[in-house]
């Protein structure tokens, strides 16, 4: 059953100017409740969301309400440490097309104890998926099962990238062009290679690399200008949100605003030639697990905001921007704990998946709605 309850606004977290919702009223409401580690959710219509479990179902919840029977075709996935189903996306014509896009971990197919990120797409036909074809796999495989990004995101040429952690343990390739770990990757939506990729004609380089230097990626947004944002985690602090350009670096673990999580130095810098800067990172750490970038109609004061989950100690960024800056943070929602992940709905409503074995859909909307429906 669905529980209705009236929010006070938090007070505003401030940062570089204080930001304050106290003019947004709004209410939320449970959707869905006991989904098991719910990791990435996209709506296929106004009345049907798909969500990922990262146990390795993909559910369906139509006009609120979960679907008892999981979808079925999903790809065998590891679901350990922080491996499992991830990201679903849909394709930009999925209304002509039916393709979904699905991000997991999964063994490796010479070798069990190792393992790899992979992206199926797959043609959505009722409820199970048809006609998979795996359209990217990380390289070389880990033994880790830590650091693996996954998101996933269309540009508007309709190509696609892929955030590629950085295997927890092999950090120090995100700074070699031989690999995926601390990248993201551009491809096509067949996974062939764009032949304008930033490294196509560099040799030992992988071409589809788009940018490199990177912790693990897990959030990422495209403006409607073509902007490429893109947020990552840092260890113990250091949480990074950049702008992304191709072909360039990002730093990581050359430099950083961190340090190990037993305390020792991984770098002394924090800048470099060459390398670029974030335009915001947190010290310490709130652990960005998602973003979107607000553009509904429901929260007119909301537009153009980026909304960023954060599992520690758990509640909903909204950044400000002016251009290419950061100009206020606030904190929402922190009594609901680890937040993974945060998209718009069509109406415009916030849909939020709190994280964990007992994980919750919850929306955010304008309590002047009636019923809570436009």
């Amino acid at each position: 059953m669905k529980t209705l309850k009236f929010l006070t606004l938090l007070g505003g977290l401030l940062v570089l100017s204080p930001l304050s919702s106290a003019d947004v009223q709004y209410k939320t409401e449970t959707m869905v409740e006991g989904l098991d580690h719910p990791w990435s959710m996209a709506f296929i219509s106004s009345r049907h969301m798909l969500v990922t479990e990262l146990s390795g179902q993909l559910r369906l919840v139509t006009d609120g309400e979960l679907r008892e029977t999981p979808i079925e075709g999903v790809p065998e996935v590891l679901f350990a440490g922080q491996g499992g189903l991830s990201e679903v996306l849909v394709h930009p014509n999925f209304e002509e097309n039916g393709f979904i896009y699905l991000s997991f971990s999964a063994p490796d197919a010479d070798e069990p104890k190792l393992n790899r990120l992979n992206v199926v797409r797959a043609r959505l036909e009722g409820e199970a998926l048809v006609g998979h074809k795996t359209i990217f796999k990380s390289n070389p495989p880990r033994k880790a099962a830590a650091h693996y990004g996954a998101r996933l995101a269309f540009m508007a040429d309709g190509s696609l990238l892929i955030t590629s952690g950085d295997g927890f343990n092999y950090r120090e390739k995100a700074q070699h062009l031989d690999n995926h770990f601390g990248k993201i990757l551009r491809v096509n939506d067949d996974g062939s290679i764009p032949t304008d990729n930033p490294f196509v004609n560099s040799p030992g380089a992988l071409p589809e690399i788009w940018s490199y230097g990177h912790r693990n990626l897990q959030g990422l947004v495209i403006k409607d200008d073509g902007t490429v944002l893109e947020h990552e985690h840092g260890p113990k602090g250091g949480d990074e949100l950049n702008i992304i350009e191709p072909g360039n670096n990002y730093g990581w673990p050359a430099i950083t605003y961190g340090i190990d999580y037993s305390g020792a130095t991984i770098s002394p810098f924090t800048e470099q030639p060459g390398m670029e800067q974030p335009i915001k990172y947190w010290v310490p750490s709130i652990a960005p697990s998602s973003m979107a970038l607000y553009q509904g109609d429901m929260f007119p004061s909301w537009k153009g905001n980026l909304f960023i989950s954060a599992l520690v100690p758990g509640d909903l960024r909204r950044l400000e921007l002016s251009g290419e800056k950061v100009v206020g943070e606030e904190t929402l929602f922190s009594e609901l704990g680890r937040i993974r992940n945060v998209i718009t709905a069509p109406d415009g409503s916030l849909i939020l998946a709190t994280d964990g074995a007992e994980g919750k859909i919850i929306r955010v909307f304008a309590d002047n709605l009636i019923g809570g429906r436009p």
